[in-house]
């Protein structure tokens, strides 16, 4: 999450200002070259670009506690814990490609991580003979390697699967057209090693405003996990994208190995176990940071495809819309959880009466860890404002540096040239404001 905290930051900077920050990017780069080179030798135990690193933070969404040793023995080839690996390496790619802009020294790093990125997309694919998609499901499943060498796709429909959607980067025509190592490297791997080429979107083709694709997932893939993702009997709750889909709420996931029973099933509220530490659910809640990432994902697509890609949605509407209106759509959703509805009440203050119509308490907000997968109530501690305070970010209007920090990505639009030193008295501006 750091390297991509740190684009957007950047991005959104240059927005305002129109003057990149290259300091400040610098100094986080190498920072998160630490990172990067900790989780590659610590968390890719066999060599194969497969990360596990335990729970991510997402406690108890697996069928196991992912912290400690399994109970079937063996590993798990975990869905989420390589795309997200998949993202850092595309975050820092770009990073690279804006420093290189400046100091050629960075271009054989943004080429270190193009090439990183598509041997993560190759193991995605082909990891042990089986790949963490799933055909039959049309979906991204973590999958469990048993010590004597078979092999188990947990099909727990949760986002862990849709967090592939998350490793998507447009890259502007300038960085491809002034970095001449970087362009010819490129070349070389879409002609001498075209079975990795195919595995990731279109990054030989110019998109809308001559934009290219970096991403996991060519355009069927993401059809069809935005066909589960967007199918209000799964993931897509009137307050946003769940963590669990509800189809668990009447089909559990079971797993039985050695005697042994394990289950999943669709908790919207507060978990029903102690067991992951207890005090927080991922089994079918909505979580903002999650959402957010979904959202600023479905706009980077939506800046390469434009309006001629578009998705039903909701599944089974008949309505069709681009990724950009999936993303209002989603954001109006998140949104309504803060506001009142027309009958007066916040979805987030649930049956509590005294926040929800008393004068001294119905406007004092709070920032829930998590929120109800079905009523949009607000639940866990009522103090995340480190992430449940991005509502913010979608509750900023269209001219706003998130809504707009595509203009700071090379080859989208020129950049303006900064403002001259004031020689005389300072003036009210704008630009001076």
């Amino acid at each position: 999450m750091h390297a991509w905290a740190v684009l957007r930051v950047f991005q959104m900077d240059l927005a305002l200002t129109g003057v990149p920050d290259r300091v400040f990017l610098r100094s986080c780069f190498h920072k998160l070259l630490l990172n990067f080179t900790w989780w590659v030798n610590r968390k890719d135990v066999t060599g194969r670009n497969i990360f596990a690193g335990g729970f991510l933070g997402l406690d108890n969404i697996a069928i196991f506690d992912r912290s400690h040793p399994l109970p079937t023995g063996g590993t798990i080839d975990q869905s989420d814990g390589t795309a997200w690996m998949a993202m850092f390496t595309l975050n820092l790619l770009r990073i690279a490609l804006e420093l290189a802009l400046e100091d050629r020294a960075y271009e054989p790093l943004a080429t270190k991580f193009f090439e990183h990125f598509l041997y993560i997309a190759q193991a995605m694919t082909h990891a042990g003979g089986i790949g963490l998609w799933d055909e039959q499901d049309q979906f991204y499943y973590d999958v469990l390697r048993l010590p004597e060498g078979s092999v188990i796709p947990l099909r727990v429909r949760s986002v862990v699967g849709l967090i592939p959607l998350f490793a998507v980067e447009v890259i502007g025509r300038r960085a491809i057209s002034e970095l001449p190592e970087f362009r010819e490297r490129m070349q070389f791997m879409l002609l001498n090693r075209p079975d990795l080429a195919s595995l990731i979107s279109r990054w030989t083709e110019e998109g809308e405003g001559e934009r290219h694709l970096l991403s996991l997932l060519r355009g069927h893939r993401v059809k069809r996990l935005l066909r589960r993702m967007l199918d209000e009997a799964e993931f897509l709750s009137p307050y946003g994208v769940r963590a669990l889909s509800k189809a668990h709420e009447d089909h559990p996931y079971v797993l039985e190995h050695g005697g042994a029973r394990f289950s999943i099933g669709y908790e919207p509220g507060e978990g029903s176990t102690a067991a992951f530490g207890g005090n927080s659910n991922w089994r079918g809640p909505v979580w903002m940071p999650v959402n957010i990432l979904l959202i600023d994902s479905l706009r980077e697509f939506h800046r390469y495809y434009g309006e001629d890609f578009r998705v039903e949605c909701p599944t089974g509407s008949g309505s069709h819309c681009s990724r950009e209106e999936v993303a209002d759509m989603l954001n109006h959703r998140l949104t309504g959880l803060f506001l009142r509805g027309a009958d007066g009440r916040r979805p987030m203050h649930g049956d509590d009466e005294l926040s929800q119509t008393d004068p001294h308490f119905r406007d004092n907000i709070l920032f829930h860890e998590y929120f109800h997968g079905d009523t949009g109530r607000g639940l866990g501690a009522s103090h995340q404002t480190g992430w449940t305070g991005c509502v913010a970010l979608l509750l900023s209007p269209e001219n706003s540096p998130w809504r707009q920090f595509n203009a700071g990505l090379p080859g989208v639009r020129p950049r303006p040239a900064p403002a001259p030193q004031a020689t005389a008295a300072p003036q009210d501006t704008a630009a001076g404001r």
